[in-house]
């Protein structure tokens, strides 16, 4: 199959033409992302991540170069993002810890966080709520989960995505409330 074939395909939201990119690339760009970073669940977000944007943009996708190229300088720069978002975090954290903040102040904030994460879930989906839980609360692993509840890896991936995107809407104007929670605990 041709480069063209495949964007023009791609454009045209044919998932038969995404599954093939996908399962022809994912396990190099995997390998490729592990050269920026070493955890292998995180490089794996980040290649779900970046056939999410794909699939997502691609009526509007515009590949100057080969499809090859674009995922690869695609997985670049989002690894370089992360390894930039984890140095703010280190640096916000040591900034929070720095300050001086009563014992009561992060109890507070826990219990006033939890009730407005309650209420985001609460938002979601029966199906996607329970994937969601699954992998952010219980800790398993996405096939791990797309075993358990007899679903595809896919449709797991799919899930977890629609579920982050709703609760990044949701708790927009607490995210200075959740980052002081997570550096305090």
């Amino acid at each position: 199959m041709t480069d063209q074939y495949l964007i023009t395909g791609l454009q045209n939201k044919e998932e038969s033409v995404f599954d093939f990119i996908f399962k022809y690339y994912y396990a190099s760009l995997c390998s490729y992302a592990l050269n920026y970073i070493k955890e292998k669940s995180v490089v794996e977000d980040i290649v779900q991540g970046v056939f999410m944007k794909l699939w997502v943009n691609s009526s509007t996708l515009t590949i100057t170069t080969s499809l090859k190229s674009y995922l690869f300088i695609a997985v670049k720069n989002a690894c370089l993002d992360a390894l930039k978002h984890e140095k703010v975090k280190k640096e916000y954290s040591e900034w929070v810890k720095s300050l001086d903040i009563s014992e009561e102040f992060p109890m507070y904030i826990e219990a006033e966080l939890k009730e407005i994460l309650d209420k985001a879930l609460g938002k979601l989906p029966e199906k996607c709520r329970n994937v969601f839980e699954l992998s952010r609360f219980r800790g398993l692993t996405n096939n791990e989960i797309a075993e358990e509840l007899g679903i595809s890896k896919r449709t797991v991936d799919k899930h977890i995505t629609n579920a982050l995107l709703v609760l990044k809407n949701e708790l927009k104007d607490y995210l200075p409330l959740l980052l002081i929670n997570y550096f305090l605990n």
